[in-house]
C-alpha cells in the first residue's frame, strides 16, 4: 500500500505506483490522505491514478496535530481491512510520519522512499526534519536517493543491508512530463517571451513566513528594476499567509507574473524553458539539475547538499541584498551561469522506481 497526501509526495510516488501496478506478484493499493486537496488531485489526474482510499482530511487552517490524529485514526480501519505486507511512504510530510506510525502500531513493514535527508536541526525545516527522522526510526526498508543519504542513515544506526541507494523518483516522473514544443495549459505562460531571461520563483516554506517571504519579494522587485530583459514568474502557494505577503508587495508590477501553482506538466516544462530558478522547494532542487537550470535556494540550509557540492545549486538565504547579488551574477556572468547549468545531476538516471520495486520483490514478496 502506498500512502501519500501532498502534491510533492504524489509527483514522486506516481512513477513508483505505475511501476507497482504493472509488476507481476504485487497487488498495489493506493491511499491518499489529501493533506493537500486541489494540488494533489492535479497529479493523480496527470498520472491516471485512482486511489483505492481517499481520507480527504484537508481542513481550512489545519494544524499539524489534526493532520496527525486524522491520518492515524483513519488508517486503522483500512489497515485492518487490507492487511498490507508493506506500507510505502515518501519523504518528510506529516502524512508520511503519521502513516508510518499507524503501520508500526499494526506491526506492518514500512518502506521509506526518499530516506536519509537531514539538516541535523529539528526546527529547520519544521516539521519536516523530525518527520523524516521519526519515519526513519520506524522504517524497515530505506530507499535512499544518494550515497550521502545512505551515510546519514548509517550514522543513525540503520543496518546497511536495510538501505538501498536508488536515485530519486522525481527524475522518473520527469520522463512522463517533459515534452518538446510544449503548449502550456496556463495561457499566461504561452504569452511569455522565453527569449528573455525568465526567472521562475517558488517560496512558501513555514520557516520563511516571518520575514523571509517579504525579503524575497523585495529582492524580486530590485532584480526586475535593474534588469530590463528579465521576466519573473512567481508560482504563489495557496496558503493564505504566503498569498497575502506576496500580493501585497508584487501585485501589479510590470514584468512580474503572479500565478497560482501550476499542474505538474506545466511546472516541469516551465522549468525547462526558464533561465534561472529561485526557490525554497526541496523537489525543485532535485528536478532543475536534470534540466540544466541553475538554482538559488532561498533558505539558510538545505538537506539536498549533493546538488550544492555538484555545483547546480547555491544556497543564498533570504537576505534581500544577497539574493539580488547572486541573481545578478547569474544574469550577467555567462561563465558562472554555464558552470552551474552544465554540472552533473546527482539524483540518478530515472530508474529509481524500478530499483525500488525489484527490492520489494526480493525482500517482501519472495520472503
Amino acid at each position: 500500500m502506498s500512502v501519500f497526501g501532498t502534491r510533492p509526495e504524489a509527483i514522486k510516488m506516481a512513477p513508483l505506483v505505475k511501476e507497482l501496478e504493472k509488476t507481476d506478484g504485487i497487488q498495489s493499493v493506493v491511499c491518499v490522505t489529501a493533506q493537500h486537496r486541489e494540488m494533489l488531485d492535479q497529479v493523480l489526474t496527470l498520472f491516471s491514478i485512482s486511489p483505492d482510499y481517499d481520507l480527504n482530511i484537508m481542513k481550512e487552517k489545519q494544524s499539524l496535530s489534526s493532520i496527525t490524529t486524522n491520518v492515524l485514526e483513519s488508517l486503522e480501519d483500512i489497515f485492518n481491512k487490507e492487511k498490507p505486507d508493506i506500507v510505502l511512504v515518501h519523504g518528510d510530510t506529516t502524512t508520511t510520519f503519521a502513516a508510518s506510525l499507524a503501520a508500526f502500531y499494526n506491526k506492518i513493514k514500512v518502506g521509506h522512499v526518499e530516506a536519509g535527508l537531514r539538516t541535523h536541526d529539528k526546527y529547520f525545516p519544521f516539521p519536516e526534519e523530525m518527520n523524516r527522522k521519526l519515519t526513519g526510526a520506524i522504517a524497515d526498508l530505506h530507499f535512499a536517493p544518494t550515497l550521502r543519504n545512505r551515510d546519514n542513515l548509517l550514522k543513525e544506526g540503520i543496518l546497511e543491508n536495510r538501505i538501498f541507494v536508488t536515485g530519486n523518483t522525481v527524475i522518473d516522473a520527469m520522463n512522463y512530463t517533459i515534452k518538446e514544443n510544449y503548449i502550456f495549459d496556463n495561457e499566461i505562460l504561452n504569452s511569455v517571451d522565453f527569449n528573455k531571461r525568465v526567472i521562475m520563483v517558488t517560496a512558501h516554506r513555514r520557516e520563511n513566513w516571518d520575514k523571509g517571504i517579504e525579503n524575497i519579494c523585495k529582492a524580486l522587485l530590485k532584480i526586475k528594476r535593474n534588469n530590463e530583459n528579465v521576466e519573473i514568474i512567481y508560482l504563489v502557494h495557496l496558503n493564505p499567509i504566503v498569498k497575502e505577503i506576496v500580493y501585497k508587495h508584487l501585485q501589479g508590477v510590470d514584468g512580474i507574473h503572479l500565478l497560482s501553482p501550476l499542474d505538474t506538466k506545466d511546472t516541469h516544462n516551465l522549468m525547462k524553458k526558464c533561465y534561472l530558478i529561485m526557490t525554497d522547494s526541496g523537489g525543485i532542487q532535485e528536478e532543475a539539475p536534470h534540466l540544466g537550470k541553475p538554482v538559488l535556494v532561498l533558505r539558510d540550509v538545505t538537506e539536498r547538499i549533493e546538488a550544492v557540492e555538484a555545483g547546480t545549486v547555491k544556497i543564498v538565504g533570504t537576505n534581500t541584498g544577497n539574493i539580488v547579488k547572486e541573481a545578478n551574477i547569474l544574469l550577467n556572468n555567462e561563465e558562472e551561469y554555464y558552470r552551474m547549468s552544465k554540472a552533473v545531476n546527482p539524483y540518478g538516471d530515472g530508474k529509481a522506481s524500478i530499483k525500488i520495486v525489484e527490492t520489494i520483490l526480493k525482500d517482501v514478496v519472495e520472503k
